[in-house]
């Protein structure tokens, strides 16, 4: 039997790690790996067509599976096109290892062509970034690279000189063991502890939940029941605790709606549960706040506690929830839900009238339609910018929906890559890519990715020819908005000539018909829309010194488009509250 070279081992390491596709740009110094992986089973090389997209997809395939995802890039602009995708992967916990290939081990150091540094270059956004430098070394590396991004939850990244990967392996390769999966982390007695007298001490107690309560839904609202607590949610605890939630009282911050900001300033307790919400602003200074996170060093980075508690959320509620007194008063939580329902019958005015012979199409209306048609288990991937406000107060969680987007590092051209790796995990579930004009034109070659590998990723493209949030930001800093207007071509006639569905919408009473017809269609489709660039709604007291970055800080009601199913799931809530 032939002796593997290390292309091979490192290949067949990948494979018992349970990496089923290497996403990536195939090129030289990459090639001993690609053809390894031509002769491996149980693993793909999925040809992308600009690094950025492996790296999306790789972290979307992450998020969906909870198991490690890989790419890949070449030596040089290769590796570097890969380094914004990684940031998104490793900033939303997603265990996504990247092999970045090298220049020829004797050149480094020589400024060789296309050489660059890549073992420095990633270090800021993975956990572990190292370079194989011989054969012997590369299974103990390969392995501990694994073991980061799965234990640690983020991005490792491998540096491998192209003609390392074409020598021959150790004679003798020891199979180590491998982490694939995560343990839970309960919290030390004392920590229990405190937390129940911090509860029991409180009168009124509020719940803030992010990403950190997935698979913990159960537990949050037996706690919320006992604790008679309000409960919220940041953007990315949206899927997770929305739904089947009768003490639910919406989102905080810059994309925020009902009354989740009083809910967090009114209390004498706020529980930040699995939340690393980064806009500070939308925090209280003024109450007692403990929290819980699996991540030691979330803790206290956003707000002065009283109590930090470093475990899962469900584990920790596991232990907390039997030992604490069960709270008989319910009016801080009544009070809220009303406050609640109140504000969305506000705003979701905003959208209602005449909508239907609107031109151009309300977004708002797309989003709502949208959310209507498509599957009970459909998986979402959402552009940052206006796409962001419309996934927030639209799309409803159901426990089986999955919503996807940059929401920690805020990336545009995120939703259709991620579309990609999402969709790769499972042909026949529906994925739904709401991509903004800006964004997918970004990246727009990677919807040939889509055709070559017939993946029935549909797109609905918010068309509204501008940069939208970019110039809802210069409008509110009190700047004419410069730069910001894109000339769009007919993205539905792109999409045919590429070998796609693709279909135009700019009437109204078009789009359900539109949306219906590309669901059905086996095969990658893209719905047009023509969108009014004018939907927003903006306070009339913003003021410029409230813009810090992409939040707008200092404000508790920043955008007024509507909220969807929202409001029918408030009302019902509402309609629980015992009368006296």
């Amino acid at each position: 039997m032939a002796r593997q070279n290390v292309a091979e081992q490192f290949v067949d390491i990948l494979v018992r790690a349970g990496v089923r596709r290497l996403y990536g740009v195939v090129g030289d110094s990459l090639n001993p790996v690609v053809d390894a992986i031509r002769r491996t089973a149980g693993i793909d090389w999925i040809h992308v067509r600009h690094e950025e997209a492996a790296a999306f997809a790789a972290g979307a395939e992450a998020q969906i599976t909870g198991k490690l995802a890989a790419c890949a890039g070449s030596c040089g602009p290769g590796n570097l096109h890969l380094i914004n995708g990684l940031y998104d992967a490793h900033r939303s916990m997603a265990p996504v290892l990247a092999l970045a290939s090298h220049i020829p081990s004797s050149e480094i150091g020589l400024s060789y062509f296309q050489e660059t540094h890549p073992d420095h270059l990633f270090r800021e956004c993975s956990h572990y970034c190292e370079m194989i430098s011989n054969p012997q070394q590369m299974p103990r590396l390969l392995q501990t690279a694994v073991q980061h991004a799965v234990g640690r939850g983020g991005v490792s990244v491998v540096t491998m000189p192209g003609d390392l990967a074409s020598q021959a392996a150790p004679e003798k390769s020891i199979e180590h063991a491998l982490v694939t999966s995560r343990p839970t982390v309960r919290p030390g007695d004392a920590e229990i502890d405190a937390l129940v007298r911090l509860i029991d001490d409180a009168n009124k107690v509020t719940l803030f939940c992010g990403s950190g309560t997935a698979g913990a839904h159960a537990e949050v609202m037996q706690f919320a029941e006992r604790l008679k607590a309000p409960v919220g949610h940041a953007l990315r605890g949206k899927e997770f605790i929305q739904y089947d939630n009768p003490y639910d009282v919406g989102m905080s911050g810059l994309l925020g709606y009902g009354a989740a900001y009083e809910a967090t300033h009114e209390c004498d307790l706020l529980i930040l549960l699995g939340t690393d919400f980064p806009y500070n602003a939308f925090l209280p200074d003024d109450v007692k706040i403990a929290q819980v996170d699996v991540r030691p060093e979330h803790l206290g980075r956003r707000s002065t506690l009283d109590l930090a508690v470093w475990g899962d959320v469900r584990e920790t509620l596991r232990c907390v929830i039997p030992r604490v007194r069960a709270k008989a008063d319910r009016r801080f939580l009544d009070k809220m839900l009303k406050k609640h329902a109140d504000a969305l019958e506000g705003v979701v005015k905003a959208y209602t009238r005449k909508v239907e012979k609107h031109r151009p199409i309300h977004p708002e209306y797309v989003a709502s339609v949208l959310d209507e048609l498509a599957d009970d288990d459909a998986v979402f991937t959402v552009d940052t910018g206006m796409c962001n406000v419309w996934a927030a107060r639209y799309l409803t969680p159901n426990g089986r929906r999955r919503i996807i987007g940059s929401f920690s590092h805020g990336s545009m051209a995120n939703a259709l890559p991620q579309a990609i790796g999402a969709q790769f995990t499972d042909r026949d579930r529906q994925v739904v890519s709401l991509s903004g004009d800006g964004g997918f034109a970004m990246l727009m070659g990677d919807f040939l990715t889509l055709v070559q590998y017939d993946l029935p990723v549909k797109i609905v493209l918010f068309n509204n020819s501008s940069l939208g949030m970019v110039e809802l930001e210069m409008l509110v800093a009190g700047m004419p908005s410069y730069g910001t207007a894109n000339h769009n071509p007919d993205f539905a006639a792109l999409a045919r000539a590429a070998g796609a569905y693709g279909v135009r919408v700019e009437k109204p009473k078009q789009l359900a018909g539109a949306l219906k017809d590309a669901f059905k269609h086996k095969g990658p489709a893209l719905v047009d829309v023509v969108t009014d660039p004018n939907a927003l709604s903006i306070p009339p007291k913003i003021k410029a010194e409230m813009v810090t970055g992409f939040a707008l800080s200092a404000s508790k009601i920043v955008l007024d488009g509507g909220v969807g199913r929202m409001l029918q799931m408030a009302r019902s809530n509402l309609r629980n509250v015992p009368r006296p």
